[in-house]
């Protein structure tokens, strides 16, 4: 099995691409685990196959001989850019505060810059902060384009009865931001609160019955900076003020269009301390993207 916990985070994990036709099937196996047991969306262990046969990557963290989480990744191509496309990465329940997600961005990377190729794609729910954490915080990408209603309805518990919006985001692998970010260099504490403080809020939130935070109203970005706010905990949301998910969708829907709509990009997420309270944030400014060599402009 895996050392303990160290510093918040477990050791002796092997990354590698899976192989065996029995490795294929745990990823079905943690695909439940994490979406739910009646989901069906998981991808077949044919294609599985198929990717990990035919330029795509199916990767794999393993303890001992148990896989604790996958990413699931095939080539793209946009006309005129050729790029990696990361259709899934998941970890079980019990790892995932270990810093795993993150471990195995870093390795299908590896596997990633070997092949010649400099850029990885995904999309994700905006609403998830923990997702927003991984890929914009802690990897340093940059989310360039917001997508209405993207798979249409699914039937997994995470997405049940709330469209199925999404953020695509982009991974520039060479670039000094991505290079900073997973060497552990982050804005401090004191940076994300002067920035929020000093940003111009474009979704207003209030607690509602429960003490749990909903929308309330939605404004045009103004200013250099805005901030973009989101549920800390999305699942408390579903818990204890579910009538507020389809305004959450809507209003961060609203919000994030308005902002793209108006030449803003998203720069990075935060979370916030407001009075003992944790908040979600994506920053967003209209100044020009940095230069080439350090991050892309958002396109799209």
């Amino acid at each position: 099995m895996a050392a303990p916990a160290v510093g918040g985070r477990v050791e002796g994990f092997r990354f590698r691409r899976l192989d065996k036709p029995e490795e294929f099937r745990q990823v079905d196996e943690v695909h439940r685990v994490v979406w739910g047991a009646d989901s069906d969306e998981g991808t077949p262990v044919t294609l599985l196959r198929a990717l990990q046969d035919n330029g795509g990557f199916v990767l794999g963290a393993f303890a001992d001989i148990h896989l604790a989480g996958f990413a699931v990744a095939s080539l793209g191509w946009d006309g005129s850019a050729l790029y990696l496309y990361d259709h899934e990465l998941a970890v079980r329940p019990e790892y995932q505060n270990h810093h795993l997600g993150f471990e195995l961005m870093k390795a299908l990377r590896a596997e990633v810059l070997q092949l010649g190729l400099s850029e990885v794609r995904l999309v994700f729910d905006p609403l998830q902060s923990r997702n927003a954490w991984l890929f914009v915080r802690r990897l340093g990408g940059f989310p360039d384009r917001y997508l209405h209603h993207y798979f249409g309805q699914l039937p997994d518990p995470m997405n049940r009865g709330v469209e199925t919006d999404r953020l695509r985001l982009l991974w520039p692998l060479n670039s000094s931001r991505t290079e900073a970010r997973l060497a552990g260099t982050l804005p401090s504490r004191a940076e994300d609160q002067g920035r929020w403080k000093s940003a111009s809020p474009v979704v207003t939130t209030e607690p509602g019955d429960s003490g749990v935070r909903r929308p309330v109203e939605v404004a045009e970005p103004t200013g250099p900076e805005a901030h973009l706010e989101v549920p800390f905990d999305l699942d408390l949301v579903r818990q204890h003020e579910a009538a507020a998910l389809r305004s959450w969708r809507h209003a961060t829907r609203d919000a994030f269009r308005a902002a793209y709509d108006l030449g803003y990009r998203v720069d990075d997420f935060a979370v916030v301390s407001d009075q003992h309270e944790r908040r979600s944030f994506y920053f967003l400014t209209n100044r020009p993207a940095p230069a080439a060599g350090a991050t892309p402009p958002p396109r799209g």
